[in-house]
């Protein structure tokens, strides 16, 4: 007979999460790393990782970017699986191959910004607006909240005029409108909360908080501590990701026969939080 009683067990339960910047550019591996830091339960251990991807573009702003990444994420869902590793985070808020990795993945949970995000923002307010970089990024948006069955709730989408390469360049700047555009949200569009619709957008919540008065939720925080609670979850109560019926993964013996993730994991830069 089991006798383990979880509810004896520390609530601090030691957990790894991998986070994926899904771009061939270290460029935010170490500032990532540093804000996760900031915030993990002090025995999670984080590993920050970017593909070795070259020539790589910086952002996905386009699906055609998107798509060249979604071999090299499914190989390291793959490998998250074999090294043990809790969870694994894609980091973009297109939440690019998340189906693809959560079907190859093993026990690892597998968590994106945009799915994340809503489902946070929906315990907190009935409507919300998403503050994107550019109109481009909208349809492909609305098809992801479609997608979560959020559509009912999003009061609008609002755009910065920005890419995603400018965010951090002049972080004031950013602020600033993304404040203007938080603020329209909610006294034009019936906004609750806010939620930042690009995991670049990091940094920038708490201020813009304090100043339109709503929840502001920024995709990278949201994603992390998900992925963190539920690693914990995982190990005190054996919540793994489900492998039977839509959820069952492709047969170990076909992966075999037709020679699939071969060769070394695609990671070009690692960065421990």
């Amino acid at each position: 007979m089991n006798t383990h009683n979880p509810a004896v067990e520390p609530h601090d339960v030691p957990v790894t999460v991998r986070w994926l910047n899904p771009i061939g550019q270290p460029t935010f591996d170490a500032p990532i790393a540093d804000l996760l830091h900031g915030i993990k339960l002090p025995s999670t251990q984080i590993e920050v990782v970017s593909f070795d991807m070259k020539p790589s573009p910086t952002h996905l702003e386009y699906r055609a970017y998107e798509a060249l990444t979604y071999e090299r994420t499914l190989r390291i869902a793959r490998d998250c699986a074999q090294q043990q590793i809790d969870a694994l985070v894609i980091g973009c808020f297109y939440d690019p191959a998340l189906e693809d990795a959560r079907e190859i993945s093993g026990d690892t949970l597998v968590i994106a910004p945009c799915q994340a995000s809503l489902q946070v923002v929906e315990q907190l307010a009935n409507r919300f607006s998403i503050i994107v970089g550019r109109n481009k990024w909208m349809e492909q948006m609305h098809e992801r909240v479609r997608s979560y069955g959020a559509e009912h709730r999003l009061a609008s989408m609002r755009q910065l005029g920005m890419g995603v390469d400018e965010f951090q360049k002049d972080p004031a700047v950013t602020r600033r409108r993304i404040i203007e555009q938080a603020m329209l949200a909610v006294e034009e569009d019936g906004a609750e909360a806010i939620v930042l619709g690009c995991t670049i957008e990091f940094g920038f919540f708490e201020q813009v908080q304090r100043e339109v008065g709503v929840p502001v939720i920024d995709p990278v925080v949201a994603a992390f501590k998900m992925a963190e609670a539920l690693a914990g979850m995982k190990r005190r109560f054996g919540w793994v990701p489900s492998r039977v019926g839509s959820c069952e993964p492709p047969p170990e013996a076909e992966i075999e026969a037709f020679g699939l993730f071969q060769g070394p994991v695609p990671i070009g830069n690692r960065v421990k939080a």
